[in-house]
């Protein structure tokens, strides 16, 4: 068996691999936090892990020097769908995918001195029926907003985030309001023992490369996929920082110090 890639089949991850040609190597699909376990289990060898993940394990994990799943400011797909105020929230369903949003809400909700009850549960927008919120993420979080978007408008800054009793709270926005610096989702990583071999990691900068300059093509066949509209793929993805910038890590470290974890990072060297 050939060297094996870890991906989640997420929307905003699709100009990373859309153009990816998988020679000499295999694509193992599957959600973050079951990336996160075969990453240390040696079933992939490098795979996009959530950064609450690697900053966890980063003594065991090497990281790919430029790359990310970055946003400054709204992300539109880490949120809080909820009723009332934050402050009147009493219990909260989790979604499953994913430790780092998980960790995310937490600290920001702590930090406004909230500590509502914390339940993982199944489902999209019907749990706001038992519970006062619901934290989704990724492509379920993009359809659920979708679903209560009478209409795309011409500008992205006029999006809602009330739409009726039901707000929703992105949890990129409340970073950056805390913050002023990006929040990191994801990054590339690897057991330090079993590196990339370099033509892998060069055939993910093309593929990069091609997404990028070619991110309306990509937004379409996002947008087919998961149902919604065009615009709002392509919005949504051009909005992403995906190269692991000085501000990125920036954001990268200050999530590790408001965890209480330390920021030791060891870059691939190729």
């Amino acid at each position: 068996m050939g060297y094996v890639l870890g991906l989640p089949r997420y929307a905003n991850v699709s100009p990373l691999h859309h153009f990816l040609k998988p020679e000499g190597f295999q694509v193992r699909y599957a959600v973050p936090a079951e990336l996160n376990r075969l990453l240390l289990s040696g079933e992939v060898g490098l795979s996009l892990v959530s950064s609450y993940f690697y900053l966890k394990h980063q003594e065991a994990l090497g990281l790919l020097p430029d790359f990310s799943v970055a946003v400054l400011g709204r992300v539109y797909s880490v949120n809080l769908f909820h009723k009332g105020r934050l402050e009147d929230l009493k219990r909260i369903a989790l979604t499953t995918e994913s430790a780092t949003s998980v960790a995310l809400l937490k600290l920001l909700l702590k930090e406004r001195g909230l500590e509502p009850t914390y339940e993982r549960a199944e489902g999209e927008l019907e749990l706001l029926s038992a519970y006062d919120g619901v934290l989704l993420i990724g492509d379920r979080a993009i359809r659920a907003y979708a679903a209560l978007l009478p209409k795309v408008p011409e500008t992205p800054h006029t999006l809602p985030t009330r739409f009726g009793e039901v707000e929703v709270a992105d949890l990129s926005t409340l970073w950056f309001q805390r913050t002023r610096l990006p929040f990191v989702f994801a990054v590339w990583a690897y057991r330090r023992e079993n590196p990339p071999p370099k033509p892998l990691v060069q055939a993910l900068r093309e593929a990069r490369r091609e997404g990028l300059g070619r991110l309306r093509e990509v937004a379409e066949a996002e947008a087919q996929r998961l149902g919604v509209h065009p615009a709002l793929l392509q919005h949504y993805l051009w909005n992403f920082r995906y190269h692991l910038e000085e501000p990125d890590r920036l954001g990268l470290q200050a999530f590790a110090e408001a965890l209480g974890l330390p920021f030791r990072p060891v870059y691939y060297p190729g």
